[in-house]
């Protein structure tokens, strides 16, 4: 139990390395949640996979969606395979940014209403379900963060 809430705590822990600016304030700021007009936002998105389906979810995102979320207005920011723990070899985490939650919003819809997404998704899973679950994590930079 205490071993599946360290894994979560450290990935945040090297996303906040990413996201942060070094030689931050030791004092943790407040966190706010994005409004529908606050400027750049980003999700953390991370797919747990089927047993054995990692790579087919990867040649996915590799081929066919990382192309289409450009095409949608979403900017891919980075992907990571998890490497140690009772995840490893079974989850996709990733980042995209857009520049509002609204942009956000009309980017899912039609990157959901795409005939070519449609068409990968299924070709990709010709041979059964890739995707167990998704969870989906909206972040928002600080005024510190080296990225915003």
């Amino acid at each position: 139990m205490v071993f599946r809430m360290v894994v979560p705590l450290v990935a945040w822990f090297f996303i906040a390395i990413a996201l942060v600016s070094s030689g931050a304030d030791a004092q943790p700021a407040p966190t706010t949640k994005p409004t529908q007009s606050s400027g750049r936002v980003f999700e953390m998105r991370k797919y747990y996979t089927l047993p054995g389906r990692l790579e087919a979810l990867n040649a996915r995102f590799r081929n066919h969606t990382t192309k289409l979320f450009e095409k949608h207005g979403m900017e891919n920011i980075g992907y990571w395979e998890i490497t140690q723990g009772p995840e490893a070899g079974k989850a996709l985490v990733y980042i995209l940014a857009y520049p509002s939650m609204e942009a956000k919003d009309a980017a899912w819809k039609g990157f959901r209403d795409d005939p070519d997404w449609k068409k990968a998704r299924e070709e990709s899973e010709k041979d059964g379900k890739i995707v167990e679950k998704i969870e989906s994590t909206i972040l928002k930079g600080t005024d510190y963060s080296a990225i915003k």
